[in-house]
């Protein structure tokens, strides 16, 4: 149900976005860029987290970024990931395809700003061998998410 919601979601929107369905796993930033042939930072990785006053949010960020604990309680206050099972409950998504197209409840979309580094992104499409291609700025428009720097990249 998770994929047919992502669906309806562009479908909802007018948007003919063609949703890649592959044979493999792309559950992991590693497996996707790998099964998509591109490099980890241009697969947007989709979190939740619970925030200190109880609200959750989802955070899209490049695959190769890290949390930065900082810059995330300067803009969020006090966090933490939620666990696999909730994740799903909020999301309807299994863990390995949340992304933040058709979610089971409305939830703030936050968009840290690395992945503008990239002229298109990939975020799963509800399954764990989907995904999207889809510029920073048309994710930004089409889940009203907000761009916020929460993220450090990996280093070597």
């Amino acid at each position: 149900m998770s994929l047919q919601s992502v669906r309806d979601f562009f479908s909802a929107r007018n948007m003919d976005m063609s949703i890649i369905e592959l044979e493999v796993s792309t559950a992991t930033v590693e497996l996707a860029a790998q099964a998509h042939g591109v490099e980890p930072g241009r697969i947007a990785k989709t979190l939740s987290f619970r925030l200190g006053d109880g609200r959750v949010i989802i955070l899209v960020a490049r695959g190769d970024a890290r949390i930065d604990n900082r810059k995330f309680k300067a803009v969020f206050g006090k966090g933490k990931m939620s666990p696999p099972e909730e994740v799903v409950a909020l999301t309807g998504h299994p863990v390995g395809g949340v992304c933040p197209f058709g979610l089971a409840q409305p939830l703030p979309i936050y968009l840290d700003k690395s992945l503008q580094d990239f002229d298109e992104v990939l975020p799963a499409a509800g399954a764990i061998h989907t995904a999207v291609r889809i510029s920073p700025a048309l994710l930004a428009a089409v889940t009203d998410g907000e761009w916020v720097d929460v993220c450090l990249l990996r280093g070597p």
